[in-house]
């Protein structure tokens, strides 16, 4: 009985401990294969880590490109800062400066700051008073400035010695006023424009300079002044309001002249300076220059200088470099005539 509850002790003692080694091998099996396991998963996430830092140096490349962006130009071809400098789309380009001045309707804008831009009237004579709007002009203040010297050229235009004078005023840098008449200035509209375009004032010198008929009665000369403004006003689209009597005032003119004027809005200048370009015997150049310095010496503040433009004046054209160079060493500026121009006496 002993033996056989021995031996049936030492088989049950046999079979706990063969159990527990089929466990232990067990686990080991289940060890051994987890562990390529565990190495795939490291690998895969150090694959991943990989991927990771490239995607996280992607932000990096990324980074860069919005810099870029701010550099280059917008879609549109623009950078940032030139669309900030550029004016909305809608907005109208600003128009460059005139060169003249328009009188306002009620001539309110007449009195200036300098003599540097000529006046004129967008509204013809008979339109002002069909429209009941002021027809004689303010009481002006003269100007008085710094010594002034005003280049006035009667009786042009022509297509010649007009046109050289022009060119010497604009290599010199100088405006000048032109008193042109009417019949001339049909002839040669483009002069006309030209002398407004560069900046120069066009003042009335009557249709075409007959005195018999011009000096007959005061409404005699308006009638012409009329008639030139018609002819100036459809070159420019405006008219003159400052006008030179032909032959000057002083043997033509009677106080009834001079209440015709002012009643109708003109303002005649006539000159303290003459280079006497209309003497016999045809002076040279040197003469009208000799004339410019003997008249100014005394040092008048505004000297207003009577010249001629029309065909036959080639020496006046000649002497004008001199005579400009000559007023400015002696301490002139130039200017045009307009109606706050001081009067010459």
């Amino acid at each position: 009985m002993i033996s056989k509850r021995l031996c049936i002790a030492l088989l049950c003692v046999l079979a706990v401990v063969f159990i527990g080694y089929a466990q232990v091998s067990s686990k080991d099996k289940n060890a051994v294969s987890e562990k390529p396991a565990t190495k795939q998963e490291t690998t895969i996430p150090a694959a991943e880590g990989k991927d990771k830092k490239q995607e996280a140096a992607k932000p990096a490349a990324d980074a860069k490109t919005p810099k870029q962006e701010t550099a280059k130009p917008s879609s549109d071809g623009k950078t940032p800062r030139q669309d900030t400098a550029k004016p909305p789309t809608d907005a109208k380009p600003s128009k460059p400066a005139l060169p003249y001045v328009i009188a306002a309707d009620d001539f309110s804008n007449l009195q200036l700051p300098d003599t540097a831009h000529p006046v004129f009237d967008a509204r013809m004579l008979s339109e002002r008073i069909s429209l009941g709007l002021p027809v004689s002009l303010p009481t002006l203040a003269p100007y008085r400035g710094p010594k002034t010297a005003y280049l006035t050229f009667d009786d042009g235009p022509d297509d010649e010695v007009t046109v050289t004078v022009l060119d010497i005023l604009a290599e010199n840098n100088v405006k000048a006023t032109f008193y042109v008449t009417g019949i001339n200035a049909a002839t040669y509209p483009d002069t006309v424009r030209r002398m407004v375009a560069e900046g120069h004032a066009v003042g009335n010198h009557s249709y075409d300079h007959d005195y018999d008929r011009l000096y007959m009665s005061p409404d005699a000369f308006l009638y012409e002044m009329v008639q030139t403004d018609e002819i100036l006003h459809d070159i420019l689209g405006f008219r003159p309001l400052i006008l030179r009597a032909p032959g000057g005032t002083f043997s033509h003119f009677t106080s009834e002249y001079e209440a015709c004027l002012e009643e109708n809005g003109y303002v005649e200048h006539d000159w303290n300076v003459s280079i006497a370009d209309t003497a016999p015997g045809n002076p040279p150049a040197q003469d009208f220059i000799d004339n410019v310095i003997a008249q100014t010496a005394d040092g008048k503040e505004s000297a207003i200088i009577l010249m001629h433009s029309s065909s036959g004046h080639q020496e006046t054209a000649k002497a004008l470099p001199e005579i400009i160079r000559v007023l400015r060493e002696n301490g002139y500026r130039f200017g045009v005539v307009t109606p706050m121009t001081p009067q010459p006496w």
